[in-house]
């Protein structure tokens, strides 16, 4: 596949998360594709049989006589004053509350997320920080993330691809540069690896020719002859070898490019 294919195919996937965000938050579409998978819960529900009394039965319908009925007026329910049992509904609700609130925090994280998705990719440092800048706590994001990368949204891989195509295509920089620039976005090297091997020595070396041919248009280039000539061809070589470092070439293959270059105007 050509990188113009890729990035068509990434643009694609862009476009519909989008029309999806936009869905979602208009209330024209409800899905939980990027909700958490569904856990078993350790309470029983309010409700269950095992919970319920039978029907008709109560401490104050105990049969007269019988050795444990509750004194007159009591009922099942009552506890004397200042004993140390916990009521049995309290438990269920603090477990309720948390759970709300922890499910709030997801979604208001996945919100963070998608958004930041459907400017441009992003790899999963890129999102966590973000994250983190928010304040969510690292239980939150990280299982937020996780079901981004199970639904295929957040690769560092294809990330790392992208990132190497385009970057090289627009801005002509080297392997050296884009290797600094995926670091920093937090990708491993095993993945930089790959996604520099797009690259081939003739793809570098097109990419700086193009640089010095912008940089140059426009500039006279001065033969070698005199000494004021040599002076200013000098500096036009520095000038150039500084930019191409900054974009990541190497220097022996730059000096050449740059010498080539300067002799070809020159004449």
């Amino acid at each position: 596949m050509s990188m113009q294919d890729d990035r068509g195919g990434q643009q694609q996937k862009l476009d519909a998360l989008r029309e999806t965000l936009a869905k979602l938050e208009a209330g024209e579409l409800s899905s939980d594709l990027f909700d958490p998978a569904p856990q078993d819960s350790a309470t029983q529900p309010e409700g269950s049989p095992a919970d319920a009394e039978p029907q008709g039965i109560t401490a104050d319908t105990e049969p007269q006589g019988t050795v444990d009925a509750a004194p007159q007026g009591s009922t099942a329910d009552a506890e004397p004053a200042g004993s140390g049992s916990a009521a049995p509904a309290a438990e269920p609700d603090l477990n309720k509350a948390s759970s709300a609130s922890r499910e709030d925090q997801y979604a208001k994280a996945r919100t963070v997320v998608l958004r930041k998705l459907t400017g441009s990719p992003k790899s999963r440092h890129q999102l966590a920080q973000a994250l983190r800048e928010r304040e969510f706590s690292e239980e939150t994001l990280t299982a937020v993330l996780d079901r981004m990368e199970e639904v295929h949204l957040v690769n560092d891989r294809e990330f790392a691809r992208m990132w190497v195509r385009t970057r090289h295509e627009t801005k002509g920089l080297g392997s050296a540069a884009l290797k600094r620039e995926l670091r920093d976005k937090g990708i491993s090297e095993a993945d930089a690896g790959e996604a520099l091997e797009q690259l081939s020595a003739d793809d570098e070396t097109a990419a700086a020719r193009e640089l010095i041919a912008a940089k140059l248009r426009g500039v006279v280039v001065p033969p070698a002859h005199s000494v004021e000539d040599r002076k200013e061809r000098d500096k036009l070589t520095r000038r150039l070898m500084g930019m191409l470092a900054r974009r990541g070439h190497s220097p022996g293959a730059a000096f050449s490019l740059v010498r080539e270059e300067l002799d070809a105007r020159s004449r």
